[in-house]
């Protein structure tokens, strides 16, 4: 069943969109643990997470927010189980397919990061078609990382760059940052301004080692099923009290 939203009837503050982080990523931690805590299967957790996901996306977007990673699966998270690696795989097609109207209604645009040669067959296939499909829209983009890690995407971003260097296969080449970053899966997405991350956990697990080289860091003890459009707004809020210096005085 497509994902329902909870009817709060509460009402959101609103950030000053001008400066409001362009590209957001998000580690959705802590799912299995929200479960675990009410004696529920891991599995449940999850299904409660894709709730508190489709709130914040339009959430999001209606913050003046452009990009939303969402690190939904790694290439670490194949170590799990296999009933709930196969229970997460279905998941992702069935909320791929059921939410067509979402994504129209909200000028939402899919795209994903990541290897999606090793997702089952039809996995890669959803993610191709809601990425042909909403491709036109321009709304906020949402860039699902499934089967995804920092160093893979690096080691591909090299692999595309040596085979487009000119000569021959051996031959030495030179590359530059600009460069390597056209080679990466998404080329076109900017780095990332803000990274979340809940549930208590304080590292970055190899989620756009590459993107968030500059990114500001916010933790959040909630675990992800628990957060709301109240948490989202004071991790943007907390963004935009930060003098980001780059290296500068």
């Amino acid at each position: 069943m497509p994902v329902q939203e909870p009817q709060s009837g509460v009402s959101f503050g609103r950030i000053n969109t001008t400066t409001s982080p362009k590209h957001v990523g998000l580690i959705m931690d802590g799912n299995g643990r929200w479960a675990q805590l009410r004696g529920k299967p891991r599995t449940f957790g999850h299904q409660e997470g894709l709730k508190t996901v489709k709130r914040l996306v339009r959430f999001a977007s209606n913050q003046g927010v452009q990009f939303l990673s969402l690190f939904a699966f790694s290439t670490e998270n194949w170590k799990r189980a296999e009933e709930e690696v196969s229970f997460l795989m279905n998941l992702i097609v069935v909320y791929l397919k059921q939410e067509y109207d979402f994504y129209r209604e909200n000028h939402i645009r899919v795209v994903h990061s990541g290897d999606i040669n090793g997702l089952p067959a039809k996995v890669q296939r959803e993610i191709r078609q809601v990425s042909a499909d909403t491709a036109a829209y321009d709304g906020l983009t949402v860039n699902l990382a499934i089967n995804y890690g920092g160093r893979g995407e690096l080691i591909r971003a090299f692999g595309r760059a040596f085979q487009a260097a000119p000569g021959s296969a051996n031959a030495a080449f030179a590359i530059n940052e600009a460069g390597l970053r056209q080679h990466l899966d998404l080329p076109f997405l900017p780095d990332i301004d803000l990274l979340i991350r809940t549930s208590g956990e304080r590292r970055l697990s190899n989620f756009m080692l590459w993107q968030s080289a500059y990114a500001e860091l916010y933790f959040s003890d909630k675990l992800w099923p628990d957060w709301d459009e109240s948490d989202f707004l004071g991790a943007l809020t907390d963004y935009q009290q930060r003098n980001r210096r780059f290296g500068g005085p």
